[in-house]
């Protein structure tokens, strides 16, 4: 896999496919610039070579149909705010229109093309709209890591038709992160992981247990692993279908002699509800009618006694249902915990994300991924194909050039 300064992009025209897929309030206000200053680096790099800046990113769900309201304007008027740059708006990201404009851009112009899925054939990974994308650029540069586990045409096939493919420093970074944290970690090496549903995670369980030296699990997942122990879970959700795959992770965990810690205690609610009505229990007395919505205190206690020697911490998903404030203590804790460790701290997944800013904690993490799903596949073992794309463009750079 190239990176961009392997490249000699000066005065040339340089597609960087960005995640802008960032927050909106009600009024197209965004709430949340973080992926969009995460990729300033490769932005200030391009700049600074005098070449001619073409973005592209996606923003939401439109279902390959143009709705207005998840228009990337708002993102193009925050960028230029921040860079202090005038950045244009595109009406569209493909089209002869678009070839047209693109071809009148003058060094150091930027343009922020429209939403990629607005078109279907984006999500559809289809090669004549990834040749049109192609077609505007001298050198494509993925900086899109939170998007890199999807094979969609901005990501995948775009690298068969672009002239010259690299990675940007964001993606490198992430990949960087997540590669020390794996490949030779200081040890020990904790994995955290949380969230609501076992299906969800499953090959991340089974790939990271090969790992770790320790295991916490949190969430509504770890319902699951504490049913398969025999625990009457009340009303909690569970995932019945997976209590035997619960079993066996447990099972091959003592058998690795990895550490494997599940809630001692819990918050449990009579509905769910912020209004509910709330109390802690041992895990053994979760009363009939009653759900687990959040770790108890002395399940953080415990948690924060396990992280007290680690070295190197993943964190990967809540601990209960933090967006109601009344369920948000133990993923509070859980911040806490991890950033006053001494370990090298990677935080990924886009909830994990928001309780760490919102704890004010952002700043005491090492690193804070981008990405939900592409660290998720990280941590399944996988290779995001993203980077098999970029690589494979690697090798036949030769041939096309």
């Amino acid at each position: 896999m190239k990176s961009i300064r392997d490249l000699d992009i000066d005065g040339k025209r340089v597609l960087i496919r960005v995640d802008f897929n960032v927050p909106y309030d009600d009024q197209q206000n965004i709430t949340d610039d973080t992926r969009i200053r995460a990729v300033l680096p490769t932005i200030q790099y391009v700049l600074d070579h005098n070449a001619i800046l073409i973005i592209c990113s996606h923003m939401a769900r439109p279902g390959g149909k143009v709705v207005p309201e998840l228009s990337l304007l708002p993102v193009a008027r925050r960028l230029g705010r921040i860079i202090k740059h005038n950045v244009s708006m595109a009406h569209d990201c493909v089209g002869p229109d678009i070839k047209k404009i693109v071809s009148a851009m003058n060094p150091c112009d930027i343009i922020l093309l429209e939403n990629l899925r607005f078109h279907p054939e984006e999500e559809q990974d289809d090669d004549a709209f990834a040749k049109e994308l192609a077609d505007l650029c001298d050198v494509y540069i993925n900086d899109a890591f939170a998007v890199s586990h999807r094979a969609n045409a901005s990501v995948s096939a775009i690298t068969r038709y672009a002239p010259v493919a690299a990675a940007g420093f964001l993606l490198i970074k992430e990949l960087t992160y997540f590669s020390k944290a794996m490949s030779d970690p200081h040890r020990p090496l904790v994995a955290i992981v949380g969230g609501a549903k076992v299906s969800g995670k499953l090959e991340a369980l089974e790939n990271m247990i090969n790992h770790v030296d320790k295991l916490i699990i949190g969430g509504a997942m770890a319902n699951t692993f504490l049913k398969s122990l025999g625990i009457d879970m009340g009303n909690s959700k569970v995932e019945l279908s997976l209590i035997d795959t619960a079993q066996n992770i447990i099972k091959k965990a003592k058998e690795k002699k990895i550490k494997l810690y599940l809630p001692v205690d819990t918050v449990v609610a009579d509905r769910f509800d912020e209004r509910a009505e709330i109390k802690v229990v041992p895990m053994q007395e979760i009363p009939a009618d009653w759900m687990s919505l959040d770790i108890g205190p002395a399940t953080s206690l415990l948690y924060s006694e396990a992280l007290y020697n680690a070295k190197t911490i993943i964190w990967n998903g809540p601990m209960g249902v933090f967006e109601m404030d009344a369920f948000s203590r133990g993923t509070g804790a859980m911040v806490q915990s991890v950033a006053n460790s001494y370990a090298l701290t990677i935080v990924g997944g886009g909830d994990t994300d928001v309780a760490v800013h919102k704890a004010g904690e952002s700043h005491r993490m090492t690193y804070i991924s981008t990405g939900g799903g592409a660290f998720l596949t990280l941590m399944e073992g996988k290779m995001l194909p993203a980077v098999t794309a970029l690589n494979e463009a690697a090798k036949n750079l030769g041939g096309r050039n």
